[in-house]
């Protein structure tokens, strides 16, 4: 029966071993290091941009990090002996440029080299958000970035209300929920963050119970107001994303001039009967509100959800595609919906989607943002542009 000195020195032989110094030139030309230290040993100290997977997750994880099996990989421990036989088990299973970093993550820090305290997921998160974490496009670095994003919920009622809980449950860090309304009756045909016991209560205070009963990980920030000139840049200022679950012209149109003013992009969605639309206006990237629909219809015109009704999963539709979209834009990820529309109808079940593009006579633009004011006329809000 083989030794484990014996064992060790005969993996060695079938591996390729560099030197700290070798090994930081390879990942300089582009190599992966891999760190298959024990989590607790990764908390304590990295090497910036290293994938950490546990040495006996390898063999289920290496493929959804590093799926092209002729990366160069850089395999590090702490002193390294479990990267020899890491290194041994990546050839084993295709990869066919491996090297095991002699001295491991120990040897590195004492040379002096670049090493930082990582951002870690603690063990309830891992267990939380295990599902992404199995998903190379997410992973660890991914559920880091939704921790750490903040996104504005402008609404707390039929949009508002799936898109915040699959926000929240998606482990984004920090949710706004702005609404100056209470629950009512009429409300839990199609808002599910609210219930009958809480009939009478402050929406916003409904909201922040039922998100932080779902995931106490996240900071539920409420916004007890109405959406003015006043406050609406102070209130978006700071958020990465924007979910628009608003319901009447007058509010959108303030919203797109403050957000194109900050540059925050914004997730639009709106209900009607049947039918829903969805789209991301990003003001730095592509088309906003103003360049789908320059001037606010007449009054009366386009009646509201409480006039025209609407099926009550619609919105459950609507919000949830909302709620995709913030997420692919914290993660950076995918195709967003960014120049395009995309119109729901419920009756046929169809989906279509048409191209949005920037209106060049529109001058409430990101470039012009300097000279953008929000004011609020005649009842409806626009904007102005204070110069020329």
């Amino acid at each position: 029966m083989s030794t484990f000195r014996e064992l060790l020195k005969s993996t060695k032989e079938q591996i390729v071993e560099v030197d700290t110094q070798r090994g930081s030139e390879l990942v300089d030309a582009g190599a992966v290091i891999l760190d298959v230290r024990e989590p607790d040993e990764y908390r304590q100290g990295a090497i910036p941009d290293s994938v950490h997977i546990v040495r006996g997750q390898l063999e289920s994880s290496i493929e959804n990090s590093v799926p092209d099996k002729s990366a160069g990989l850089v395999v590090m421990c702490a002193g390294g002996v479990r990267s020899a036989f890491a290194a041994k088990t990546l050839a084993e299973l295709g990869y066919t440029h491996v090297v095991s970093m002699d001295g491991g993550f120990n040897k590195w820090k004492d040379e002096g080299r670049a090493w930082h305290v990582p951002a870690t997921l603690t063990d309830g998160q891992r267990n939380r958000y295990q599902r992404h974490l199995r998903m190379p496009e997410v992973g660890e670095a991914g559920q880091l970035k939704l921790l750490d994003a903040k996104v504005l919920c402008l609404g707390a009622g039929g949009l508002g209300s799936p898109a915040s809980l699959y926000l929240a449950a998606a482990g984004i860090g920090t949710l706004g929920i702005v609404d100056m309304d209470v629950v009512d009756e009429s409300n839990l045909q199609r808002q599910i963050l609210h219930n009958v016991d809480r009939i009478g209560q402050r929406k916003v205070d409904s909201a922040k119970a039922t998100l932080t009963a779902l995931n106490p990980d996240i900071n539920v920030v409420t916004h007890d107001v109405r959406l003015d000139a006043s406050n609406i840049l102070d209130i978006i200022a700071g958020y990465d994303v924007i979910v628009d679950g608003a319901d009447n012209f007058p509010v959108r149109y303030m919203l797109n001039d403050a957000s194109v003013k900050l540059g925050i992009p914004v997730v639009h969605g709106s209900i009607f009967r049947f039918e829903g639309q969805i789209t991301v206006f990003d003001p730095q990237n592509g088309p906003t509100y103003r360049d789908m629909i320059p001037e606010p219809p007449p009054p009366g015109l386009a009646p509201s959800c409480a006039e025209a009704g609407v099926l009550g999963v619609l919105p459950g539709i609507i919000g949830s595609i909302q709620a995709l979209e913030a997420i692919k834009l914290v993660l950076g990820y995918g195709d967003t919906l960014v120049g395009r529309l995309l119109a729901f109808d419920a009756a046929e079940m169809s989906f279509r989607e048409y191209r949005l593009q920037v209106d060049p006579k529109n001058r409430f633009t990101y470039a012009n943002r300097d000279l953008i004011e929000v004011i609020e006329l005649d009842g409806l809000c626009a904007g102005v542009l204070t110069a020329d």
